[in-house]
């Protein structure tokens, strides 16, 4: 029975190998390795090679790569030729040595030709060959498009690519829309921002911790006021990258050792900034001295300044040779009254030998002799700059209806700048009516206000008020600030009537 239940399990236990005895083992040995031998001999050698140049070994693969040498050695083959390229455009390679370029010279010439669609030329490049390093994509069309997007025009857009290419590789988040936002910050109107990046692109590149901040604070600390900085940004950005401690200070000191009140300066600044332009060494200097040795009075040389503040920056020297020898040789004017003529009408200085002539003609065909002629030009220099009409006009009014004579004209000269109908006929009448007799001086110099308090009175009293020929730095410093209350004019300090093309 139990026999018989093992035979039917469901799991029979599987039978031990049979392990063949250590002599059998070893006679199995033996044949396997003879076979081994054999089925070696029996293969074909190959046949031996002719001593020669040794092949290169053949990929093992389809797919598989070249070496890193041979890489290189493709890269630095397509490097060489665009450094060919960009040898025929006039661009040295060595100054793009280290920076990654197109790596096809088809590549390269389309960046060339973008920025020559830009109004870049060939010489543009050569100065600042960084620029073929920019990618058209990603730094040349996203800052092109935000300079348009601004109001920058098409056509001054070769001129900002020329003064700062910097441009074409800046950030706009980091370096391009801080700047903006900063000039928007200084009451510099929207439409003139891109006037002012077009005038002075470098201001692009400023950070605004730096120069800038530091110059605005120094100009509003002497004067300035604040909401005429952004006019004064406007006119002349140049300031914004000018250092306080080597250019504006010393221009500001300068101007006071030579008499001008501070606020007096702070108000030539806001009215004309490129004055801060001006080199003080190579310049201002200079012309302040020239003026001196043209026999202008120290004393009379803040008025000057004040009067025409160009004078510290043109080519001075010059023209006051030029315009001394026509005083003299023309006029009768000798070297000292010279200095006086200057003083008054400091413009004088750019009065052509046409226009002098003919007003000097003039007044001697009135009937004034030349040393008389010289006389009225010395005290009012403004004769020679006067409309001609005009002049005749009053003249004739002079002559004819006030018949008083020649020589009260030679006393008062300036009867000539006055408005014949809005004054000069206007008074007369009046005095004529009253039965009054006075001078020129007494009827003319003064305000209407004045002149109607006069009227009030049945007599004119003793004094005679004179023609005064001093000029009041402090009553100039305040006639401007109120002329400065009074400005409302909100239009733009650049015409854009133009209609120039934008950006697109």
């Amino acid at each position: 029975m139990m026999k018989s239940l093992f035979l039917f399990s469901a799991h029979p236990k599987p039978p031990l190998p049979l392990l063949p005895s250590p002599n059998l083992r070893k006679l199995l040995r033996l044949r396997a390795s003879s076979y081994s031998s054999a089925s070696t001999s029996s293969r074909p050698r190959p046949a031996r090679s002719s001593p020669g140049p040794a092949r290169p070994r053949q990929p093992s693969s389809l797919y598989a790569r070249p070496s890193l040498l041979d890489m290189e050695r493709d890269r630095a083959a397509r490097r060489a030729d665009v450094d060919a390229f960009l040898v025929s455009l006039g661009v040295d390679p060595g100054e793009l040595a280290g920076l990654e370029l197109p790596a096809t010279v088809d590549v390269m010439r389309e960046r060339v030709e973008f920025l020559r669609s830009l109004g870049l030329e060939p010489e543009d490049l050569a100065a600042y060959p960084l620029a073929l390093g920019c990618s058209v994509r990603k730094n040349m069309v996203p800052v092109l498009d935000y300079l348009g997007k601004i109001g920058v025009r098409r056509n001054e857009l070769p001129q900002l690519l020329r003064r700062y290419p910097q441009v074409l590789h800046a950030s706009i988040v980091v370096d391009l829309a801080p700047v903006v936002k900063y000039l928007q910050g200084m009451d510099v109107r929207p439409g003139d921002v891109p006037r002012v990046l077009e005038r002075y692109p470098e201001l692009l590149g400023f950070k605004l911790e730096g120069t800038m901040s530091t110059s605005v604070a120094y100009l509003v600390g002497i004067g300035v006021t604040r909401r005429q900085v952004g006019a004064v940004i406007t006119r002349f950005p140049e300031v914004l990258g000018m250092r306080v401690g080597k250019i504006i200070k010393p221009f500001v000191e300068h101007l006071q050792g030579i008499g001008l009140q501070r606020l007096a300066v702070a108000r030539i600044i806001e009215k004309k900034p490129y004055v801060l332009g001006f080199g003080l060494e190579e310049r201002v200097k200079p012309n302040i001295e020239a003026l001196l040795e043209f026999g202008v009075r120290k004393e009379a040389l803040a008025s000057i300044v004040i009067q025409y503040p160009d004078i510290l920056g043109i080519e001075l020297r010059e023209k006051l040779v030029a315009q001394q020898s026509l005083f003299e040789s023309n006029i009768l004017v000798n070297h000292d009254d010279f200095g006086r003529v200057i003083e008054r009408m400091p413009q004088a200085i750019n009065l052509g030998r046409a226009a002098v002539l003919k007003h000097v003609n003039f007044l001697t065909a009135c009937g004034f002799l030349l040393s008389q002629v010289s006389k009225m030009v010395v005290a009012c220099p403004q004769l020679l700059a006067l409309n001609m009409d005009i002049m005749k006009m009053n003249f004739e009014y002079f002559q004819n209806e006030m018949e008083r004579d020649l020589e009260e004209l030679v006393e008062f000269p300036a009867f000539f700048t006055y408005g014949l109908e809005s004054t000069v006929r206007y008074r007369h009448e009046i005095v004529a009516k009253k039965g009054f007799t006075c001078s020129l001086a007494w009827l003319l110099n003064c305000s209407d206000a004045k002149f109607d308090e006069r009227m009030k009175y049945d007599t004119i009293g003793v004094e005679e008020m004179e023609a005064e020929n001093s000029f009041d730095t402090n009553r100039f410093v305040e006639k401007v600030q109120d002329e400065d209350d009074e400005d409302v004019d909100e239009d733009s300090d650049y015409d854009d009537s133009d209609g120039d093309e934008f950006i697109e």
